[in-house]
């Protein structure tokens, strides 16, 4: 949790509020490889990318 909060603060003292949505894109991504790597739908997610 502290890497976020200096992520946060980072991007308030920078106004570099663009980097937010790009963040998130990359958390939902890791997310969906990780949850997805046990099931039957891993071989079409891993062909995406």
């Amino acid at each position: 949790m502290e890497t976020l909060k200096d992520f946060w603060a980072f991007m308030n003292s920078r106004k570099k509020f663009w980097l937010l949505p790009a963040l998130l894109l990359l958390f939902c991504l890791s997310a969906l490889l990780v949850f997805s790597s046990g099931s039957a739908v891993a071989p079409f997610i891993y062909t995406i990318f």
